[in-house]
C-alpha cells in the first residue's frame, strides 16, 4: 500500500501485527493511551467500485471468496412503482466475476433496463462498538477491546466456538474454516500503530471513507462528526458503535 499518514502519531519502526489477524499488540513506542480513533462512512460520495473491498483483501490477506470479508459493500436500489428497497451486495454471485484464479468483486448492471428512482452504496465494517456484544460473550477472552478503541481477536487464544459471530448484530464477522478462528476487520490495526490510514481509506477514489483520532479535534473524524449530522447503524443494539454514517435511508441497518 502506499504511504498517506494520519499525522497524528509518530511513525514506529516495528510491526504490531500480523496481516491475517493474529495476536495485535502495540510497540513500546505506541501510546494507545493517548487515541481513540473512529471511522466515518460518506454514503452520498461512494460509487462502488469496490477498491475499498480489494485493497482489503490484500493487505489483510483476507481469502477470496465470496463469504470471507473484513469489509463490504451494499447496494441500495429503489425501482419506480415498487415500495420496497432492493439490497445487494458483492457477495452475491452475480456481483462476482472469474478473474483467471482470483476472483474480481463488482456490481453487475442488472437494472439497467429498469426505471431507478433512487440509488445508493453503503461500504461496511466492523463497528468496532464502545460496549461490544462479541467481546461479551467470548468465553476465552480472545476478542478484547484496546484501550484506543479498536476491538481485535487474538487468534492465539480463539477457540473457534463462533459465539463472537452470532453476538455480533452487524454480521461484520466470519469464521475462517482453513485456520478455525473467527476473523473481521482491524482497522488495519498494524497501519494506524504506524501513523497510516486503514488501507480502504487510502485507496478510496472519492473520500467516501474517513478514519482519524476523536481525541483530537481538529482530526478528520472529528470534523466528519461534527460537520455533518451523523448516523449510526442499530443504535437500539446498545453496542454504541463507532462507525458514523452520511446520507443512509432508515432501511440501512
Amino acid at each position: 500500500m502506499g504511504a498517506a499518514t494520519l499525522g497524528v502519531i509518530p511513525a514506529v519502526s516495528a510491526k504490531t501485527e500480523t496481516p491475517s489477524g493474529g495476536a495485535s499488540f502495540p510497540t513500546k513506542d505506541y501510546d494507545w493511551t493517548k487515541h481513540q480513533w473512529g471511522f466515518g462512512v460518506d454514503a452520498t460520495k461512494c460509487i462502488g467500485c469496490l477498491r475499498c473491498v480489494e485493497a482489503c483483501k490484500t493487505e489483510n490477506e483476507v481469502p477470496r471468496n465470496a463469504h470471507q470479508f473484513r469489509t463490504w459493500v451494499e447496494r441500495y436500489v429503489y425501482l419506480e412503482g415498487e415500495k420496497a428497497v432492493r439490497i445487494d451486495s458483492q457477495q452475491d454471485p452475480v456481483n462476482i466475476q472469474a478473474s483467471g484464479s482470483e476472483k474480481e468483486f463488482r456490481f453487475a448492471n442488472r437494472y439497467k433496463d429498469a426505471k431507478v428512482e433512487k440509488a445508493f452504496f453503503v461500504p461496511k465494517l466492523c463497528n468496532h462498538c464502545a460496549h461490544p456484544a462479541c467481546v461479551q460473550v467470548c468465553p476465552v477472552g480472545a476478542t478484547y477491546k484496546t484501550e484506543d478503541g479498536v476491538v481485535l481477536i487474538d487468534h492465539d487464544y480463539c477457540i473457534g466456538c463462533r459465539y463472537c459471530v452470532q453476538a455480533c448484530p452487524y454480521g461484520a464477522r466470519y469464521f475462517d474454516e482453513e485456520k478455525g478462528v473467527s476473523d473481521k476487520c482491524t482497522w488495519c490495526y498494524h497501519r494506524i500503530t504506524k501513523g497510516l490510514e486503514p488501507a480502504c481509506v487510502e485507496v478510496c477514489p472519492v473520500g467516501a471513507r474517513v478514519f482519524g483520532d476523536q481525541k483530537d479535534k481538529q482530526s478528520p473524524i472529528s470534523l466528519f462528526i461534527r460537520n455533518n449530522r451523523v448516523q449510526v447503524l442499530r443504535p437500539e443494539s446498545g453496542n454504541a458503535p463507532n462507525v458514523f454514517y452520511v446520507g443512509i435511508d432508515k432501511e440501512v441497518n
